[in-house]
């Protein structure tokens, strides 16, 4: 379900008011779906809440439908047969309820939220879904670059990134259909940080592209990363690439979890990797390899003898792993046009 809304704050705060959710508990943690369920289906919902150990899967729309529930139902027994570690409350919000879908909804025991009529909503065709990703390497390019610039032209996008004008017209579209992006004039920029990054952690988590964790025998991370860039430049520059956490500590300066090391390591190389470096779980710390998804190498770099990837795929990286990374990436998307 596509959230219709092109006022989402307003009817965010109708919603936590209407289910007395504290606004700290108020957040589209689209990753707690992809993180416990095995699902290919486009049915999350438009708004996920959570509240001490109850989560809230909000469907928005002008009026209840038949479709609305029975999606919402639908994803509730798929969380329920993954055993799904919260509780699970179901909620339309809508301005209008037809007496057939609130017998229904009875029944099913999700709970009502009437809307004002004063809330805009999109239409259908507005809201429709789009099947454009926007974590495709493509598109990727110029969301990172938007983020970069804050405020520009689309053609100013394309050229800045070597990207045809139609595919990056077709990309700030469907951002802005999903009310991420703005446009005001022929300039646009992003509205919405926390829509944008939870997008892409439904859309691409990082954990589906997790290889293997490798214990190695460290006790600090910095190190084992320098050591591991340093053995493999060493056999003709095998290509390694350290992220999220890693590359965010070496890009800006944060200090992060020293209990593993993540980088990006082709299938080819891992039994090369175990010989050098795996060890007994006493005294070390995990290495998590992922298998790159598209050209991640090309671009990297070495700083403080460790070899990272790009600050674009180092923040898609981090972005892909939800809620869990959510204070740094939003740390790093704040300074993002200074790295």
């Amino acid at each position: 379900m596509s959230a219709e809304t092109t006022d989402w704050n307003n009817v965010q705060n109708h919603i936590r008011k209407d289910l007395d959710i504290s606004p700290q508990s108020l957040h589209t943690d689209i990753t707690t779906l992809s993180e416990n369920i095995a699902m290919d289906l486009p049915i999350y919902p438009d708004l996920i809440v959570e509240e001490n150990n109850t989560i809230y899967f909000i469907g928005v729309k002008s009026k209840a439908t038949v479709d609305v529930i029975a999606r919402l139902n639908l994803l509730r027994d798929f969380c329920l047969k993954s055993k799904f570690p919260k509780e699970i409350q179901l909620v339309i919000a809508a301005k209008s309820f037809p007496e057939r879908e609130k017998r229904l909804m009875d029944q099913l025991d999700i709970t009502m939220v009437k809307l004002p009529w004063s809330i805009k909503l999109a239409t259908e065709k507005q809201s429709k879904p789009s099947n454009h990703r926007i974590t495709s390497a493509k598109s990727w390019k110029i969301v990172s670059r938007l983020l970069k610039e804050k405020k520009t032209s689309i053609r100013q996008l394309a050229i800045g990134e070597d990207i045809s004008y139609g595919w990056a017209h077709k990309t700030i579209q469907a951002l802005i259909q999903q009310n991420i992006v703005k446009k005001e004039n022929n300039r646009v920029s992003i509205s919405n940080v926390d829509k944008l990054l939870n997008g892409i952690a439904w859309e691409r988590p990082l954990t589906n592209l997790k290889s293997c964790e490798i214990q190695i025998p460290f006790s600090e991370s910095m190190h084992a990363a320098r050591e591991i860039t340093r053995a493999f430049s060493m056999q003709h520059n095998i290509p390694v690439g350290f992220t999220s956490y890693t590359a965010a500590a070496l890009y800006a300066g944060y200090s992060v979890r020293n209990d593993a090391v993540y980088l990006y390591l082709n299938d080819e190389y891992i039994d090369y990797f175990r010989e050098l470096f795996e060890s007994s779980p006493a005294n070390s710390i995990k290495a998590i390899i992922y298998r790159p998804d598209r050209e991640v190498f090309q671009n990297t770099l070495e700083i403080e003898g460790v070899r990272i990837v790009s600050t674009s795929q180092a923040l898609l990286d981090l972005a892909g792993m939800g809620y869990s990374a959510m204070d740094i990436t939003k740390a790093m998307v704040a300074k993002y046009d200074l790295l």
